[in-house]
């Protein structure tokens, strides 16, 4: 998988890419700058990790050669033993790490994101999910260090939402949270509930990487109709007395996108053609991934919005991703924004699946 050859050969090429990084044309072309960038720093983890994986290989191979020694004394044995134990455990996991490094990163993982959720079916109890679901991203963004903007929302009369969008912004947020687009179902019995029966209500959650300046997401002037109105709160009472809130619609598509939470009618502009950028980028994703999709058993991040990925049930603190048949126990911490215990399992899963598909082409190549 590794040699010394190819560590060689990284070495190489890390030195041209910072000579290539180091040149004033290269400097002043952000789309090259980008690509570059990106390129170096996924070899340098390649050469690293490949650098231990071989000095880890080597580090056994003399244990077990001091094991072999007839001469060595039973004190050297026992340490060689001890060594060799920690090194079995520990090659494993490096060398699981490198296979994932060898995979063709996702350019897109690195990217900020757009989140958008939607009440469902499910009526006032829908819109106090999509507030709750809202309010788990927004700590478990606080958490791993990113920023959370709502550019856009409507407000349930009884609280939470019927629909909120809102930037993520930091490092890797695509990476983590691209599983996440899909319906969410809760069972739960409302606080309206005299009875005590337990309702079923759902939120759809879509994560659309957000466009860069350099992608090439360009919308032509004449590609839009513009639309300025007055904002307005729950119930549609006036919240602003001059026409600030900006509504958008991408005529090619039908795309609809709109904007209120600024005062500014620029601003709430260019948050919406920044939404707009975003969800014409994630269309260009969906086709590409359903071209894929026949040559994928399961693509967990696909992004699909009309599959049913989850169900929350509160009455027994339960959690269930239905598409690794996974079950926690855990839905109030899950609740509180520690997410990362769902999310981990779904992205080792994904890996998995891309070495399992990565060595099946290479066997039906051989």
């Amino acid at each position: 998988m590794i040699t010394s050859t190819y560590l060689e050969t990284l070495s190489a090429r890390l030195a041209e890419l910072e000579e290539l990084m180091a040149q004033p044309e290269i400097a002043t072309d952000p789309v090259r700058m980008r690509d570059i960038l990106r390129e170096h720093k996924h070899s340098k983890q390649l050469h690293g990790l490949g650098a231990s994986f071989l000095d880890l290989q080597q580090q056994q191979q003399d244990a077990k050669d001091m094991l072999e020694d007839a001469s060595l004394q039973e004190d050297m044995k026992e340490m060689a033993e001890l060594e060799l134990e920690d090194l079995t455990a520990k090659i494993p996991e490096v060398e699981k790490q490198l296979k994932v490094a060898l995979l063709t990163p996702d350019p897109q993982d690195e990217r900020s994101i757009i989140l958008e959720i939607r009440a469902g079916t499910g009526g006032d109890e829908a819109a106090l999910f999509a507030g709750d679901l809202f309010r788990m991203y927004h700590r478990y963004a606080e958490s791993r260090g990113w920023s959370c903007k709502v550019l856009d929302s409507s407000s349930s009369e009884v609280g939470g939402y019927k629909e909120v969008i809102a930037t993520l912004e930091g490092e890797d947020v695509f990476k983590w949270l691209k599983y996440e687009s899909g319906v969410h179902r809760v069972q739960r019995v409302p606080a309206t509930e005299a009875s005590g029966r337990i309702h079923t209500s759902a939120a759809t959650v879509a994560i659309l990487p957000e466009a860069e300046e350099i992608d090439e997401v360009n919308i032509p002037a004449e590609e839009i109709r513009v639309d300025v109105f007055r904002s307005s709160g729950p119930g549609g009472q006036s919240v602003n007395t001059t026409d600030s809130a900006i509504r958008i619609t991408h005529l090619p598509t039908g795309l609809v996108v709109q904007c209120q939470d600024e005062k500014s009618q620029h601003r709430n502009r260019e948050k919406a053609m920044q939404v707009l950028q975003a969800r014409l980028l994630d269309k260009q994703r969906q086709e590409e991934n359903a071209k894929r999709a026949g040559d994928r058993k399961s693509m967990i991040g696909s992004g699909d919005r009309s599959e049913r990925i989850r169900t929350y049930n509160f009455p027994q603190n339960r959690l269930t991703d239905h598409r690794i048949n996974l079950t926690l126990y855990a839905l109030e911490s899950v609740m509180e924004g520690e997410l990362q215990q769902l999310i981990e399992p779904l992205y080792d899963h994904d890996i998995d699946e891309q070495l399992a598909e990565r060595m099946e082409q290479s066997a039906g190549a051989e």
